[in-house]
């Protein structure tokens, strides 16, 4: 396979052979596939194999690969000039029609990716509150920033790795962590640090371990701790922004949040994140305000065609959400039944185009609980639908991702292959 031998060639000059750890195949214990091409639903390997891809470039690609309107967006942005570093007419139309659509967003500033994107968010809380200590969860990921590699989840779990090498203790000295789906943590934090929280920062639904979705009035009770106590309450809606509907979590549960950071969908799969908020939160940013933050190659031209162009589509065409929201349900729900059927102890949770099997008898509601789950059955799992053409993120805490492309076909077909793996399970 020439993926094998690609892999082999990477691993010589790449650590690991990935430029991004969830990538690897390290915990299936395989090369990972090098993908060629890919179009609508489908992904091909350089050796011609065809997934159904349930990756979506980690979320990004909402409409399918490829989008013929998307595509044109680039090609045309590209062809006058990729990068000038300089400010251009598409970044001020971006801004202008995330901050026209979102109510929660007054201003807005482009990065490169969503690392970049809490980074900022969470330098420009403690600028704006004059406050250190920032409150985040178990198991939420929010990149790879110093003091967010604490219980970080995703890539993390995977590789057995708690925390990263390289990261001095005082970076995390200031960040508190709290449970998911449990206010009670949180109103300890602040009740033991008064008047030093900046801020609480929140996957609004927990996509990095696994999926874990909030529970019924976790994300109200969050917002009343941080009126109550004087610090900013972000969405980290990197994932779920432009996903759950136009308006992300925000919109989807009805919280406003005075912070939010995005990235994937933002992008339509270019390298693309963005902060934005409050007025007065983000007048606190230079050039105007105080809190220094800089990036030579932030709103290029190529991709903001693509994202803006992305955005219009989702915009303007609110059934996407509808019709993606209410296929994915029913694939979800059937899914479920297949593992009822083979009589299984397994947990589907979902939400919206999201979802995530964990191979554990317990309910999964948050990092403790995600990581009950059997590893070794998650990798006998991955090998047999990769095997049988279904493309799945190599890790038991990632969640999968269904686009706009995936039509009822490709749909069955994988709920085929699925029931054919458990029901083999069921006879051993």
């Amino acid at each position: 396979m020439r993926s094998e031998e690609l892999f082999k060639r990477a691993a010589e000059h790449i650590p690991g052979g990935v430029n991004s750890p969830v990538r690897a195949y390290g915990a299936i214990g395989i090369a990972p596939r090098f993908i060629k091409r890919a179009d609508g639903c489908h992904i091909y390997d350089v050796d011609e194999n065809e997934y159904i891809d349930y990756i979506c470039s980690w979320g990004p690609m909402i409409l399918g690969h490829n989008h013929p309107e998307i595509r044109k967006a680039v090609i045309e942005a590209a062809e006058n000039g990729l990068s000038f570093g300089c400010a251009t007419e598409i970044e001020v139309e971006m801004a202008e029609f995330i901050c026209s659509r979102i109510p929660h967003i007054d201003m807005i500033r482009m990065v490169n990716s969503g690392t970049e994107a809490v980074m900022s968010a969470l330098r420009v809380a403690r600028g704006f509150t004059g406050r250190n200590k920032i409150i985040k969860f178990a198991g939420c990921y929010h990149g790879h920033t110093d003091s967010m590699l604490v219980s970080a989840g995703s890539g993390v779990m995977t590789s057995g790795v708690p925390d990263s090498a390289g990261v001095p203790a005082g970076c995390a000295e200031d960040t508190l962590i709290a449970r998911y789906n449990d206010l009670g943590s949180v109103e300890a934090f602040f009740k033991a640090n008064p008047e030093n929280v900046a801020a609480v920062i929140v996957e609004p639904v927990g996509a990095n371990m696994g999926l874990v979705p909030p529970c019924e009035g976790f994300l109200e009770g969050l917002r009343r701790l941080c009126d109550e106590n004087g610090a900013l309450l972000i969405f980290d809606e990197v994932i779920t922004g432009f996903r759950l509907s136009f308006g992300g979590a925000a919109e989807y549960f009805g919280i406003k949040p005075d912070l939010v950071t995005y990235g994937k969908i933002i992008g339509a799969g270019m390298p693309v994140g963005a902060y934005g908020g409050r007025l007065d939160v983000m007048k606190k940013v230079a050039p105007v305000g105080p809190v220094y933050q800089a990036g030579t190659l932030s709103g290029n031209p190529v991709a903001m065609a693509a994202g803006l162009t992305q955005l219009k589509i989702l915009a303007d065409n609110p059934k996407i959400y509808e019709d993606l929201n209410e296929k994915s349900s029913t694939f979800f729900e059937e899914a479920k039944k297949v593992l009822r059927e083979a009589g299984l102890p397994y947990h589907l949770n979902h939400i919206g185009s999201l979802g995530c099997i964990f191979f554990t008898p317990e309910e999964v509601k948050d990092y403790e609980s995600a990581k009950t789950a059997d590893t070794e059955a998650f990798r006998s799992y991955f090998k047999y639908m990769l095997q049988r053409g279904i493309h799945m993120a190599p890790s038991q805490f990632e969640a999968m991702f269904i686009s706009a492309a995936h039509d009822d076909a490709a749909l069955e077909e994988t709920l085929a292959v699925m029931k054919e793996y458990f029901s083999s399970c069921c006879s051993r």
